[in-house]
């Protein structure tokens, strides 16, 4: 497989992911660190990264808004909910360092 080709499959399974997870609005950031290690925060916060390593000045929160589908503060209001008390212990206990 030639680069090219590598680079238009990773950004299609890229675009699958973020509009999986737009989608299931019930799962929570704190489930997906608990059980992944990575949540849509980290999903943005890697595409900020890759633009500023390309030269591109993209902000945080418009690195959010390109995962989340909308305003961050938005999606929080209108889906995020109190993480329980073992969700935060499981957090604590695996806490991702990356």
């Amino acid at each position: 497989m030639d680069d090219q080709t590598r680079t238009e499959l990773e950004a299609a399974v890229f675009r699958r992911l973020v509009e999986h997870l737009r989608g299931r609005t019930d799962v929570q950031n704190i489930d997906m660190m608990n059980l992944a290690g990575f949540c849509r925060n980290c999903l943005s916060n890697w595409y900020k990264d890759a633009a500023n390593e390309k030269g591109l000045d993209l902000e945080k929160a418009d690195a959010r808004e390109i995962v989340y589908g909308m305003p961050y503060d938005d999606w929080k209001s209108k889906y995020q909910t109190e993480a329980t008390a073992e969700q935060k212990a499981s957090f604590e206990k695996n806490k991702p360092q990356h």
